[in-house]
């Protein structure tokens, strides 16, 4: 994918607060935003937009639906002997544009920060385009006890749920650990797949809610229910993949999402079908409901709470909704593969992203919900008055009113999953 022609940059005295270098940077401004979100709508759809189904990958390998799996690896078989010791070194995979670069684009400021400080040097890859396919480029060497060359990696939490019941990853020590222990957002901490968090770590985390052009609709929302309402016939569009989709409208019924069962889904779709026949919802959509709500084609969608940050940059009627019924929140997790051979030097990289002026560095680039409340107070202390601002965006830093609306959903289970795919590929068409 390709990378933004001008990258984002933070504040000469931010940078420098976080350890990172403070050559060339230059104020964040709006006009940063601007020209990295034509990059942006060709690579943030990989991270959650495609269809979370990934059967295929999972029936080549031979997963069974209840039981152990054939793949599943033990306790005994994660590890590798650790050179961290004496090979200071951490080979890094992530999405792309998912870190803090300079004004060249050829640095990444708080990594390079972090190698001066530790003497580690971090290979860091932008390789992971999307959860399935990375799933697939790893999956034969973690199936065989293998190592994958790499020592930490960044997917998403259904697929990391995935990664976690195989046995693909191995429970960190959080001893060494200490800023993870006393800076992650408590409302993730204790996710269904991973209780305690014992195994992954948030590195960025987002809402699923809903954005409208408050301007051209002439009104405000203020429920799920009201994306049905006839003056928005034709003009609503909803995220095509089944996880990303299924959680916002189960909350619009009621549903505790934390808990919710297959009758539950049956019953959303009963009544999304008739919409759908009716040509109510315009369409299912990847990343680029974005194209369609800045257009005017359409007046609400389901959407990220990242990208409304970056739209809102040039048009300020755009709104972005937390229903009072609630929003799904999610999280992209840092993770070390079986037989990771640096796995102290992962870990150590892990906590460093924890400490507040380095999570407030990377959340003044990304815009995501940052997993570190305490960066809040970092970014409200800068000198330039837009990357103060963003400790009071509440997409970045979510309010306690908007806290007690938002819930982690229970993943899909394998057991679950086909037929639960077969019926939204039913319901919706895609």
């Amino acid at each position: 994918m390709p990378k933004p022609s001008i990258p984002r940059s933070f504040p000469a005295d931010f940078a420098a607060t976080s350890g990172a270098s403070s050559a060339a940077n230059t104020s964040r401004t709006s006009r940063a935003r601007r020209d990295v979100l034509p990059s942006r709508r060709g690579v943030v759809p990989a991270r959650r937009a495609v269809l979370r189904g990934g059967i295929a990958a999972v029936g080549a390998l031979g997963l069974g639906a209840c039981g152990v799996p054939a793949a599943y690896v033990a306790p005994a078989d994660r590890t590798a002997a650790d050179r961290s010791a004496h090979d200071h070194v951490v080979d890094f995979a992530n999405w792309p544009l998912y870190i803090d670069t300079d004004d060249s684009g050829r640095h990444r400021p708080t990594l390079d920060a972090f190698s001066r400080r530790t003497g580690i040097r971090v290979h860091y890859t932008e390789e992971i385009n999307d959860n399935d396919e990375f799933f697939g480029k790893v999956s034969p060497s973690l199936m065989n006890h293998q190592s994958t060359d790499r020592d930490l990696i960044v997917i998403s939490d259904w697929m990391c749920a995935r990664f976690v019941r195989l046995g693909w990853v191995q429970e960190m020590d959080r001893d060494r650990q200490p800023n993870v222990a006393s800076h992650l957002d408590p409302s993730l901490r204790d996710p269904a797949f991973d209780p305690g968090r014992c195994y992954t770590v948030p590195w960025q985390s987002g809402i699923t809610g809903i954005a409208y052009n408050a301007r051209k609709l002439g009104r405000e929302l203020h429920h799920v229910s009201e994306l049905w309402d006839g003056d928005l016939k034709g003009r609503v569009t909803l995220l095509s993949g089944m996880d990303e989709a299924f959680a916002l409208l189960m909350q619009g019924e009621g549903v505790d999402i934390t808990r919710w069962t297959t009758d539950d889904f049956h019953r959303m779709c009963d009544r999304l079908a008739p919409r759908v026949r009716a040509g109510h919802i315009r369409r299912f959509t990847g990343n680029d409901y974005i194209k369609d709500l800045a257009s005017g084609d359409v007046l609400a969608c389901q959407a990220y709470s990242g990208d409304v940050i970056q739209l809102q940059a040039d048009n300020p009627d755009i709104r972005f909704l937390v229903p009072e019924e609630g929003a799904e929140l999610w999280a992209e997790s840092l993770m070390i593969p079986d037989r990771a051979a640096h796995k102290r030097n992962a870990e150590r990289l892990i906590d460093y992203y924890y400490e507040p002026e380095v999570a407030a560095a990377l959340a003044a680039w990304v815009n995501y919900v940052c997993p570190v409340p305490a960066a809040r107070d970092v970014l409200a202390a800068s000198k330039d008055k837009e990357t103060a601002a963003l400790a009071e965006d509440p997409l970045i830093f979510p309010d306690d009113t908007t806290r007690r609306r938002l819930a982690i959903a229970r993943d899909i289970t394998a057991r679950e999953r086909p037929e639960l795919a077969r019926r939204w590929s039913e319901t919706t068409g895609v």
